[in-house]
């Protein structure tokens, strides 16, 4: 799953180990050399033993609810595979990624779309007992099958348990723990899901994605600011089956091939809930802190500007003078355009340099470029003088040009943006940015312009 869950890395006891091995599954041990995994049809991956009567092997639907960890997001999905015959146990579970080399190891690697994740079995009480730690909700299903269906699933698993095939290059909408599992189900099923579920929905990948990180809202926020038209395409109901929420809810529609006293039984059956739990509590909209706050300081701002000593129109020089800060003022200034310098320097440089560099098709060719620029950092130097010196940048014929030409480009940007949103001509949702962002990056140009910059004597004047 997009950033599924990380569970323990513990192996699974000797006793257990044996008695899957009697099974014929054979359990994989998690540090085995990486090799990213294709995955072949059945009738390429040869034979695995296999238990004599498939009737005392039976397969679960386990679905994990949403956490309030940035990976937990999405929800989870694993396996769960129980053997009558052996008393054998475990959890397949395909969303372990390895995290030793630190957060910021692993945030680097995921920006390049550089991310192995892998399969793991572990027994099923240890990893509810995780997830009940965690205060996640579990349901489990039993997934009705029949003799010749369950052989194709078993098949699978014993491939991808073979050493060069734990490790997956993992995509967070295409190729997760959950569609991993559905993809599994369908190959059992010979394509009877994917023939099935074929109609479209009016969900977004975007919509998706700003719901499941409600409880989470400023990393929601970010990927709404960093991700393209991509994510703005109505999905198939295939293609929604990436959620494990989703996933559970579709299977449980479809008929299976079983039937028990003469009534065809449904895919999924016994359901039960494990643990429940409530979900993560929503939390508060950044937009709005982002609205606020600069909106409220730059206001201020103009209103309390200290009016010209000198003529209200012209000065000896027969140019027309500014209303300066206090300096209090300008600190207030340096402050507004700290923060203002910070983030969008920053999220401009993630947004360019992953047009370049990261794997990620979802975060190239972003039209909120047009708005946060990497070249707003050197605007930090600006803001640190505001702050510590209290008083206007001074400009003489030299650098008023480029900080004219600079701050007007800025305003163009942002009309260009508006012209976008309005005219239809991009597939990309800009709505949040327009509602919440635009007046206030106006307005925070609009005061660095008016009451940020003084000039010499025979300066060009701003």
């Amino acid at each position: 799953m997009a950033f599924a869950s990380r569970q323990s890395r513990r192996a699974a006891p000797e006793s257990v180990r044996r008695r899957l091995r009697n099974a014929g599954i054979l359990l994989a041990l998690l540090y085995l050399p990486l090799a990213k995994a294709a995955v072949p049809p059945l009738s390429e991956i040869g034979s695995y033993p296999a238990p004599d009567d498939f009737g005392s092997l039976h397969f679960y639907l386990v679905t994990i609810d949403v956490g309030n960890r940035l990976w937990d997001n999405f929800g989870h999905t694993a396996l769960r595979v129980r053997d009558d015959a052996t008393g054998a146990d475990v959890l397949f579970n395909w969303g372990g990624f390895d995290a030793s080399g630190g957060m910021l190891r692993f945030g680097l690697r995921f920006f390049l779309g550089d991310m192995n994740y892998r399969l793991f079995t572990v027994p099923t009480e240890q990893a509810f007992a995780q997830y009940r730690e965690e205060e996640r909700t579990i349901w489990e299903d039993r997934i009705n099958l029949n003799s010749a269906e369950k052989a194709r699933l078993y098949h699978r698993l014993m491939w991808n348990l073979e050493p060069d095939n734990l490790v997956y290059a993992y995509d967070y909408f295409q190729d997760n723990c959950t569609t991993r599992l559905r993809d599994y189900l369908d190959e059992a099923l010979e394509g009877r899901l994917s023939g099935h579920f074929t109609e479209m929905t009016e969900i977004t990948y975007r919509q998706v994605i700003r719901s499941h990180y409600e409880s989470l809202s400023a990393v929601a926020m970010l990927l709404d600011i960093g991700m393209n038209s991509n994510i703005d395409r109505a999905m198939s109901e295939w293609e929604n089956m990436f959620l494990p929420l989703s996933l559970r809810r579709r299977l449980l529609q479809i008929d299976s091939d079983v039937a028990l006293d003469g009534e065809r039984l449904k895919l999924l059956s016994e359901s039960r809930v494990v643990d429940e739990f409530p979900p993560p509590l929503r939390q508060w909209n950044p937009f709005l802190i982002l609205v606020l706050i600069p909106a409220s300081l730059s206001l201020w701002l103009l209103l309390t500007a200290q009016k010209p000593r000198y003529s209200r129109f012209m000065d000896a020089s027969h140019n027309p003078r500014r209303s300066s800060l206090s300096p209090t003022g300008y600190q207030v200034l340096g402050v507004l355009s700290l923060f203002g310098s910070i983030v969008s320097g920053i999220l401009g440089c993630l947004m360019l340099g992953s047009w370049f560099w990261s794997g990620h098709e979802d975060l190239h060719h972003n039209f909120n470029l047009l708005l946060f620029w990497p070249t707003d950092l050197f605007g930090i130097a600006i803001a640190l003088r505001w702050l510590f010196l209290k008083s206007p940048w001074t400009l003489d014929r030299y650098s008023a040009p480029y900080i004219n030409y600079y701050l007007l480009a800025h305003v163009l940007g942002i009309a260009a943006y508006v012209i976008i949103d309005f005219g239809d001509l991009t597939d990309q949702d800009l709505s949040n940015v327009m509602s919440w962002l635009i007046a206030p990056m106006a307005l925070v140009i609009i005061v660095i312009w008016l009451r940020g910059f003084r000039r010499a004597e025979n300066a060009i004047v701003l």
